[in-house]
């Protein structure tokens, strides 16, 4: 199995960023249920859909799944 979405997340993270991506990275790796094992990009909306109050916007989330995506490649 290649990396997950949230191994690629965690990339991007950074405290002290106000970028949007890196807010959604700091904020899922306090988020315990987040489907931390899976590049499923259907699992992973629908679970931020539901449960992600800390995105302001799933436009973030797509950008950040286009990145993953380059990033794999």
């Amino acid at each position: 199995m290649g990396q997950s979405f949230y191994q690629y997340l965690m990339t991007e993270r950074n405290p002290k960023s106000y970028e949007p991506i890196a807010e959604f990275a700091n904020n899922a790796f306090y988020d315990h249920s987040f489907p931390k094992n899976t590049a499923d990009f259907e699992v992973i909306s629908r679970y931020l859909e539901e449960n992600g109050s800390y995105l302001p916007s799933m436009s973030i989330f797509d950008d950040a799944w286009s990145r993953f995506l380059d990033y794999k490649d």
